[in-house]
Formats: C-alpha cells, structure tokens, sequence
C-alpha cells in the first residue's frame, strides 16, 4: 500500500535557515539566473531573504524542503501597491511543479497581502523555463531590457519585465 505524499506550503521559520541557504547556494552559484554573487555570504543571503522587509515561504514535502519564495514590495511608497517575488527550487525539485505551486502560491498571497499586482524586474531571457512559468501563469512580459544580466556562460543577455494584475 503507498503511502500519499503531503505538500505544504507554509511561513518559513528559523529552523529553516539551513535548507533555504542550501537551496539558495545551489541556485545561486551557476551564475545563470540570479543577479546574487556566487560568493554571498550565508548572512547576507538570509538576511535579503528572511528580512524583514520580505514574507518568506518554503514548499515542504514528506518533511523535505525542496524550494522557498519570497514576496516583497515591488517599490517603496507610492509603488508599494505592487508585489515583487523570488522563487528558488531544489534541483531534485525541478520539473515536478514545485514551481508552479509556488508560483500559484505566492499569487494568493500577495493578493491576501493587499496587492493589487506582481511584477518580475529581471527574469533572465535565457532561463526559458522560468518564462514559459510565469506566460502560463497569466504575466506578460512588459518590457525587455537588452544586456542588462552578465550570464556566467553566455555574457551579457537581455532580462524581461513580466507583470500581472492580481
């Protein structure tokens, strides 16, 4: 008899300081989709990540943690009515809709929050998977700004702006 799998998705806490700087490092480090150095440190990585500022989520299953998400505001002030995110998924995650529940997740939210829309500043146009995500997800690239990501691999390369109302 197989036993059912529980996903949940819930507020980090700071017993989960040690996955999310796993996770955060295995993301980061290739140098392909993030704008965070290779060489961040633990403390900062957490404190841009959990800081106060944000609301800091973690999908967890079976008891493993296997991505996190952030919500933040897009702007201060006058711009605060918008919602930014970061999404970072495990790589035994990836492919098996950790993404995407985050991402319908982190939706629910920001509306729960008081958003009235999302937006991304900088999806890296090289990281397909990423934007097929969020086009499916109803965002719209916006706006596309050439050169603006140094890719490890492939030089400098052009990053989107994708938004959607909530």
């Amino acid at each position: 008899m197989s036993r059912a799998i529980v996903m949940n998705i819930r507020h980090a806490k700071k017993a989960d300081e040690d996955a999310i700087w796993r996770i955060f490092q295995e993301v980061v480090s290739p140098g392909n989709t993030y704008v965070f150095s290779s060489e961040i440190s633990r403390e900062e990585a957490l404190s841009y990540w959990m800081g106060d500022a944000t609301h800091c989520y973690v999908f967890e299953e079976a008891g493993e943690i296997l991505g996190t998400y952030i919500i933040k505001d897009n702007q201060p002030a006058l711009g605060a009515h918008v919602a930014n995110a970061s999404f970072m998924v495990s790589s035994e995650a990836r492919g098996k809709g950790v993404g995407e529940a985050m991402g319908l997740s982190a939706l629910r939210q920001a509306k729960e929050l008081g958003y009235r829309a999302m937006q991304f500043n900088m999806v890296v146009s090289t990281n397909a998977g990423a934007v097929r995500l969020w086009k499916k997800l109803g965002f719209k690239i916006v706006g596309t700004v050439p050169e603006v990501f140094r890719h490890r691999e492939l030089g400098f390369v052009d990053a989107h702006i994708m938004h959607r109302f909530l």
